[in-house]
């Protein structure tokens, strides 16, 4: 067979490029330490390694969720340490200004060092992260949430919750609006019971307890109204209100709605007093402050009993909605706790996945080296011995022979 010339140099290029080719490619392969550099290389593989990368960024971008998750709720739970530190102190003051060896100088000191807890319990509703964003202020974080009134401090934030992609099917809110820790009671919270500040008479109420849960009255406001002394009656918040009439002994325990009430004292004619649930109660947190600040500098060394009977009155409302509003604040202390603790739990699951899909990952597209070095001396070898073979080849012709 007759093989020119032409045909003999082409035949030996294509060889040597081919050689060079897959020389190169092993050369690739070793500098970028992977052994699929397009998805050439390996169709499948690089279908799974696409998919394996995907799920890794993916745990990435959840691991810095949760990052933030945990930042976020860790400053809520110190900020609400601190309220919960500073509710007990106020609890054990409002003790303290009942005494009746407590004079009015030492009440008004009482309120005064009441007033800088206010000031105190408002710095921590208007936490920020350290970048300018308010805690507790839902949706509106730009801006402190509380504002200082003459009544106490207002709302100005909302009730949104910032969720936040945790994990594949979770998201976890990052924080509480203040109105649902500062100015919100729990649902199981107790009455809390009022005087009308027109209250001529000295009575003067103590807790109230309830004694029949499945009372159809149950769960419903009341007002006592005092039509003698020795009489009064209840009306509850139905619609027509449904009145019964009592009668009074200073005390003999008032019942009624399934509730029971101690009351003392000598209530006069047109005396009433107010039974609300806690939710209905006004339960806010700096009103209530505010408020038991107020009754604590009213003077009544030498006041008329039913203005001491008022003071009573007011630091058990206090001590009520106080107490109220401490059970809250524990409570979402509670849920912020649950939270962290979940967030721990998603971190480990997320860092067993990252470790599974890097391992699967690296299974797929990571470069044998002892293999790749073995290939590349092997290509080297063949690539000399193409080229070594086109040169004896090309000094064949028949002028050696004549």
């Amino acid at each position: 067979m007759r093989i020119s010339t032409q045909s003999f140099y082409d035949q030996s290029l294509s060889a040597m490029n081919s050689q060079q080719g897959s020389l190169l490619h092993v050369q690739q392969q070793i500098g970028a330490m992977k052994k699929i550099l397009t998805p050439s290389d390996d169709p499948l593989g690089a279908t799974r390694a696409l998919s394996a990368s995907q799920s890794i960024s993916l745990n990435e971008q959840y691991a810095t969720s949760r990052a933030q998750a945990t930042r976020s709720l860790g400053l809520e739970d110190n900020a609400l340490q601190s309220v919960t530190t500073l509710l007990q102190n106020i609890k054990g003051q409002i003790v303290s200004a009942g005494s009746g060896s407590m004079t009015d100088a030492d009440r008004s000191s009482i309120a005064t060092a009441l007033q800088s807890t206010y000031d105190q319990l408002l710095g921590l509703a208007n936490t920020d992260d350290g970048n300018g964003q308010f805690l507790f202020a839902g949706f509106k974080s730009g801006s402190a949430p509380f504002v200082d009134r003459a009544g106490g401090a207002q709302y100005v934030g909302d009730q949104g919750q910032k969720l936040l992609q945790v994990d594949v099917s979770r998201q976890m809110a990052g924080g509480d609006d203040g109105r649902s820790i500062f100015q919100s009671a729990q649902g199981g919270a107790g009455y809390v019971t009022t005087s009308s500040p027109a209250n001529s008479g000295d009575g003067v109420y103590g807790s109230t307890s309830v004694t029949d849960a499945s009372n159809p009255d149950f769960g419903k406001n009341f007002s006592i109204a005092f039509t003698s002394a020795t009489t009064f009656t209840v009306t509850n918040s139905d619609t027509p209100p449904k009145v019964t009439t009592g009668t009074y002994a200073s005390g003999t325990p008032i019942q009624f709605g399934g509730l029971q009430i101690s009351l003392t004292g000598a209530p006069a004619t047109g005396d009433s007093f107010n039974v609300n649930t806690a939710k209905n109660a006004n339960p806010d947190m700096f009103g209530a402050l505010k408020d038991l600040i107020g009754a604590l500098k009213t003077p009544v060394d030498n006041a008329t009993p039913a203005a001491k009977a008022q003071l009573l009155n007011s630091l058990s409302t206090a001590n009520v909605k106080l107490s109220n509003t401490l059970d809250n604040v524990l409570t979402v202390r509670s849920s912020v706790g649950s939270r962290m603790q979940e967030l721990d739990a998603l971190n480990a699951t997320g860092d067993a996945r990252n470790l599974s899909d890097k391992s699967y990952l690296s299974n797929i597209q990571d470069l044998d080296y002892t293999s790749a070095i073995t290939e590349l001396y092997q290509r080297q070898m063949a690539l000399q011995a193409t080229q070594q073979t086109f040169v004896q080849i090309r000094k064949i012709s028949l002028l050696n022979y004549l």
